[in-house]
Parts: C-alpha cells; structure tokens; sequence
C-alpha cells in the first residue's frame, strides 16, 4: 500500500512537471509569431501498425491518440485552427469493405472526440466538417452533423475535419457557385477541361452567361449593370470549403512525405510546408514545436510574398 501511493505521488510530481516545462517552452517560442492556423495530413497509421505488428485499426487508434495531443499542444501555444485531412473523395475508389471500415472507424472517432470533453470545453473547440459530406455514409454523416451541432457555441478555437475532401473537387465547386451568383442562376456547367459553360444565348440567358476557360480567364457577356465584373478570386474564396477559415500558414505532413495529395492546393500559395519522418501516431510536442519554429523562421519573408499578393 505505501509502495503503491509513492509510485503515486511520483506520477503526478512527474506529470506536474512536464506540464510545467512545457508551459515555460511554450512562453518562450510565443515571445515570437504564433501561427493562426495549422494543416495537418495524418499520414502514416498504417505504415506504425505494420513497424509494431499490430492489428488491423491499431495504426487508427494510435493516430487518434496522437491528434488528441497535437490538438493539445497547438490550443495551448495559441493556434486557433487546425485542419486535419481524414479521408479523401479518392478514398471511395478502395474497395467496398474497406471504405466500410473507415467509415466505421470514422464514425467511432468522432463519437470519442466528442466523450473528450477535457480538450472540447477546456479550449472551447468548435468543430466544423469540410468536403461534400453528403457523399458520407449515414450514420458518419449524423455523427459529424451531431458533431457540429454540439460545439456550435464554440469560438476560442476551430476544428477542421476534411472528409469527402479533394482540392479538384472543391475549386471547380467553388468556380461554378461563383458563376452562379454572376450569371442570375441562369445555369452553369463546369467542364472536365476546367472551363465553366452556362447558357449563352441572349433570348434565354439576357446577356448574364459566364465562362473561366481553364486558363482562369472568365468570359462573358456582362452589358447588364448587375453584371459589369467578372467572376474574381475574391469570389471563389468565398465559395470554398475552407472560406470559414483563413489559410493555413503551415502545412504539416507526417511520414517525411513531401505530396499535397490534392489537400488545400488553393489555401497554400504562401504556407510553409513541414515534412518530419515520423508517422502519425508519432508525432507529438517537438513535431508541433519545429514546425511553429520553421514558421516563425520564413515568417518575414511569409509576409512580404503575402502583401506582394
């Protein structure tokens, strides 16, 4: 029983001082620019389940584990979004039973996200699902939805979840309600050479078709005062998925993989982009604090290309 309770009091001597060791590190890297927001493509679960020879959904489950820390590390130093890229429209292309057992091991995720309460109340997380959720399967799409409806209250800090998630599908969707709002909502189609057709003949349309050739150019007939301006890239930002939040200014990718993977290809013109080697359920404190290092070390020149913009 004595034995016991010193092995006790060591633990929480042990973890008192973590927490304060690390509260010191974090005010010392705070003396300089904090990024406002952080991507992250959690790559590598699979890979850490085949080095520990664990079982199928063990990767999963050390990935969860590990984004409950990184979430942890980043409210605490003072970023207000994180994005992380769950799963892929590409994704549905696998076969049938292992979208299956994503979709379950998704549906689990967010259901114990939401039993964390110590991270959701404590930082006050607002959680928010980004891609075409209508294409989750149901019982993933209610829990996202329940997900969102529970922490809508939240403002401190955000949650980005990228589900059902391309950069080819949400730009041309954004190009195309673009187009939409220019043209009256007298029809819009985008092609899949990247061009946005509408109906152009002046009787059915009154002179409002718009086109974006896939060179990026907009075409169209704007006589009509409503319609003076073109489509501009003010307008797509505002129509894209990510429009809820501001551009990332550091996209992280575990595994020491260098690929985008078609993620946030429009938010990431001017981010720096952090690769470390270990995979996902890997990635811990010193991952986030390189990555703010590596921010706030290009944060000048991150400045000047942002107002060259």
């Amino acid at each position: 029983m004595e034995e016991e309770r010193s092995e006790s009091i060591m633990t929480k001597f042990l973890a008192d001082l973590n927490i304060t060791a690390r509260k010191l590190l974090f005010r010392v890297i705070s003396t300089g620019p904090i990024p406002q927001h952080i991507a992250f493509i959690m790559d590598g679960n699979r890979r850490f389940a085949k080095k520990w020879k664990l079982t199928e959904g063990g990767g999963h489950k050390a990935g969860f584990l590990s984004l409950m820390s990184v979430l942890k590390y980043c409210y605490e130093i003072g970023v207000k979004y994180v994005t992380v890229y769950a799963f892929s429209i590409d994704n549905f292309n696998r076969r049938p039973d292992e979208v299956q057992y994503v979709m379950d091991l998704m549906q689990e995720k967010i259901e114990g996200f939401m039993k964390e309460l110590t991270i959701v109340n404590r930082y006050g997380v607002r959680v928010l699902f980004i891609g075409d959720l209508k294409r989750l399967y149901e019982p993933v799409r209610v829990a996202a939805e329940k997900a969102m409806e529970a922490t809508a209250n939240n403002t401190h800090t955000y949650l980005l979840v990228c589900v059902a998630y391309t950069s080819s599908h949400e730009i041309p969707r954004a190009i195309y309600e673009s187009c939409e709002e220019k043209s009256g909502g007298t029809g819009v189609m985008i092609n899949g050479n990247g061009s946005v057709n509408g109906d152009y003949s002046e009787e059915k349309s009154g002179g409002t078709g718009v086109m974006i050739n896939g060179n990026g150019n907009v075409n169209g007939d704007y006589s009509n005062e409503d319609h003076e301006e073109g489509v501009k890239v003010v307008d797509i930002d505002k129509n894209m998925y990510m429009a809820v939040a501001p551009d990332p200014d550091i996209l992280v990718r575990s595994s020491g993989e260098t690929r985008l993977s078609n993620f946030l290809l429009w938010q990431t013109t001017n981010c720096v982009l952090y690769s470390p080697k270990a995979l996902w359920p890997e990635m811990g404190l010193w991952q986030v604090v390189w990555a703010i290092l590596k921010f706030q070390k290009h944060y000048k020149y991150l400045e000047k290309k942002k107002k060259q913009a």
